[in-house]
């Protein structure tokens, strides 16, 4: 379970960190509202770096999300069954995320290693390279699967042990290690 936590706490450095690009997108959004009605001369390269700071934002803090239970839940059931019941629950769910994790991980790997190899550029005037966006959704998708393996784990014991203290202190995430 050691190895679990550390990994976890990587998920939430890594999360922490990444949650700052969306001061530097909100930073670009505004740059352009403001050159664009208050100078009258739009940029020709906000929006392109918005999105990309936004789908970076997206996929890489998908497992931070996970670690505080940030996810959207529709909780119809858990609330109303016993902890093993719940933990089954959870580990149904975990195993739908890990297949998903997969493919995606599976997938954007080849995207970005396609990017990377033949130098793909996107339509834009600018003309920037298309692999560091694609590398963040490969790296979000092993984020996150790797903390969806780590919450079947949690699950698996809390089938076995329901009073076992196997989880995150909080849902925020703090007293991982």
């Amino acid at each position: 379970m050691k190895l679990l936590r550390r990994i976890e706490y990587i998920n939430v450095l890594i999360g922490k960190a990444v949650s700052f690009l969306i001061w530097i997108g909100i930073v670009v959004l505004c740059w352009e509202v403001v050159a664009r009605y208050v100078f009258g001369a739009p940029t020709i390269w906000a929006h392109g770096y918005t999105q990309r700071i936004f789908g970076a934002y997206f996929v890489m803090v998908g497992a931070y999300t996970l670690i505080r239970r940030n996810h959207v839940r529709v909780d119809l059931l858990l609330g109303t069954a016993s902890p093993r019941f719940n933990a089954f629950l959870d580990l149904v769910n975990c195993a739908f995320l890990i297949v998903w994790g997969v493919v995606l991980v599976w997938e954007g790997f080849w995207l970005f290693e396609d990017a990377w190899r033949f130098n793909e550029l996107d339509d834009s005037v600018l003309r920037h390279p298309m692999w560091p966006i694609k590398l963040s959704l490969f790296l979000g998708a092993l984020l996150i699967t790797v903390q969806g393996v780590i919450e079947a784990v949690r699950s698996l014991v809390l089938i076995v042990n329901p009073d076992a203290d196997i989880g995150p202190a909080d849902a925020q995430g703090s007293e991982i290690l």
